[in-house]
């Protein structure tokens, strides 16, 4: 009986050896077993190239009003003596307080002409102050003129312009009304009318802004003067005042600006 119990217990201490070497086979497998790798940071990554853009070459706006030089003539309208002055049932040209009044009834035209002047080459302004004016009613400035010929800009109260060559014979238009965020709607108002004069080269101002040029050889040379017409069935009435003149000192030909 002893032996046999001897023989028992010997066999569990060589099935308990058994089962700790295989748990110890286990846990060494599971000890070696390779790290996976870890992922690499990268702290500066690399940026796109940008392509090289091509420089466009910017040209030149033509210079508005080149070659002008000193001034050769002022008029503070104090002498009624150097402008045409009338009046009549239908309208009046006088001057007064240092301004020239144009007033017209319905339908009348009316011009006056600076006296004692004749300009071939120059830039000239002057400051038209509506009063009495709508719709297409107009007023503004006579270039190169004579008693029965001249360019005419003509400024009209629904806020556009246009240019005319007048003579006795005809009413030539060379430029169609065009709108013009310078031109008074109405009034009252003021505007600063300019015209650089060169050879045929007729280029027109607003308050210093270029509004248009026309090439035009008819007539080199005359005064300036200042014109109002009651187109409908009111009157107008328009002031002009601060006349300078300056001599210009340029030859054509050049570039035509643009509005």
């Amino acid at each position: 009986m002893n032996r046999i119990l001897l023989i028992f217990l010997s066999a569990l201490m060589l099935t308990g050896c058994a089962n700790a070497e295989n748990d110890s086979l286990l846990i060494d497998s599971t000890a070696t077993e390779t790290p996976l790798p870890s992922p690499t940071l990268v702290w500066f990554p690399p940026s796109a190239t940008p392509t090289p853009q091509a420089l466009v070459t910017q040209i030149p706006t033509p210079e508005q009003k080149p070659g002008i030089g000193a001034i050769s003539l002022t008029d503070d309208f104090s002498s009624p003596d150097l402008w045409n002055i009338a009046s009549s049932d239908e309208g009046s040209a006088a001057i007064n307080d240092n301004h020239l009044t144009l007033a017209v009834g319905p339908g009348v035209y009316i011009f006056s002409l600076r006296k004692e002047l004749v300009l071939n080459d120059f830039y000239a302004e002057l400051t038209a102050d509506p009063s009495l004016c709508k719709g297409q009613d107009e007023y503004g400035l006579l270039v190169r003129a004579s008693a029965i010929a001249y360019y005419r800009l003509a400024l009209m109260c629904n806020g556009t312009l246009r240019l005319d060559r007048v003579n006795p014979s005809s009413h030539q238009l060379l430029l169609s009304a065009i709108p013009s965020g310078d031109v008074p709607t109405g009034a009252p108002g003021e505007v600063r009318m300019g015209v650089w004069a060169v050879g045929s080269d007729l280029r027109f101002f607003l308050n210093g802004r270029y509004q248009f040029g026309v090439n035009d050889k008819n007539y080199p040379s005359g005064t300036i003067g200042v014109f109002a017409h009651s187109v409908a069935d009111t009157p107008v009435a328009v002031t002009f005042s601060d006349l300078t003149v300056y001599d210009v000192n340029y030859s054509p030909p050049t570039k035509t600006p643009r509005p």
